[in-house]
């Protein structure tokens, strides 16, 4: 039982210790994904006060300072919070004698550092798409992402506004999949890690792109938008679930663009009823609701 208090504490140590050196600069540039996370948000929101889609929506949008505490909560504090319960599972799952690489189909070890990358983001990138699908068919998951889909004025900072329970649905679907590549990430993973987020802000930007040819392998945000339109086509519970890749949407037939002026109402029925404040929103889905 030692083993697994000292874990636990020693994890959350770690993780928060991990996040203060990447604050003062003690950590490498390629694995510093908090001051990378500011620089690709300082980006991506200097494109769209240049190049506004939606000429008649504020620099500081409906809900811009929620969604950008929302970035550093999901994406650090949570992260902080949350690493002592993975690091239980995996005491567990030793003990047990699951290993990482028990599952594993494909052993990428042998393969150039391209080829392994390229396998680490389809696989990864898959999971989360599905996972996506799951967050929006089944009602139990779909009262956490509703905080998602309750922004009503889309922008980068969207991107990261999620209920942290989506966390514990995604992490370990994610894992899922790392096992199934050897039990391992490639050397240069941080390339995808970098890769995704500035996707996932661009995708959430009130930017109008498409990447040209490249929109049938890339999500972008005309797709995107329509992710998170009020009005879904008659028998649909979503749409375009794409989270880096539109490639799955496309294959899978779950692609929708009707039009592209980008002025369509965003939200689901009943989103009136999510609460405003970050505190109600993180424990919505929780409580029970009031008749």
């Amino acid at each position: 039982m030692e083993k697994y208090f000292e874990g636990f504490i020693n994890a959350i140590v770690g993780t928060a210790n991990w996040t203060w050196k990447s604050i003062i600069f003690e950590v490498p540039w390629y694995m510093n994904y908090f001051w990378g996370l500011i620089i690709i948000s300082l980006v991506v929101w200097m494109l769209e006060i240049l190049f506004p889609w939606r000429k008649d929506q504020s620099i500081f949008r409906r809900d811009f300072w929620l969604d950008g505490f929302y970035m550093f909560f999901n994406f650090f504090l949570f992260a902080i919070a949350i690493s002592g319960f993975y690091k239980l599972l995996g005491l567990l799952f030793s003990d047990l004698g699951i290993k990482q690489s028990s599952l594993a189909l494909i052993d990428m070890s042998q393969f150039p550092s391209w080829l392994q990358l390229l396998i680490f983001f389809l696989i990864l990138d898959f999971v989360q798409w599905f996972t996506h699908i799951l967050l929006h068919k089944y009602s139990f998951l779909w009262k956490f992402h509703q905080i998602h889909h309750s922004v009503k004025e889309m922008g980068f900072a969207a991107h990261l506004r999620y209920h942290w329970m989506e966390n514990v649905f995604y992490k370990p679907l994610k894992t899922f999949g790392v096992m199934i590549l050897g039990g391992f990430e490639p050397e240069q993973a941080y390339i995808v890690h970098f890769f995704a987020i500035a996707i996932g802000h661009f995708n959430h930007a009130n930017i109008k792109i498409t990447w040209g040819p490249l929109k049938y392998f890339l999500n972008n945000p005309v797709m995107h938008l329509y992710h998170h339109a009020h009005d879904l086509p008659d028998g649909k519970y979503g749409v375009n679930f794409g989270i880096s890749l539109s490639l799955w949407d496309y294959i899978f037939k779950t692609d929708y663009i009707p039009e592209d002026s980008g002025s369509i109402e965003l939200g689901f029925e009943g989103d009136e009823k999510i609460p405003n404040s970050f505190w109600k929103q993180i424990t919505y889905g929780l409580r029970k609701p009031k008749p």
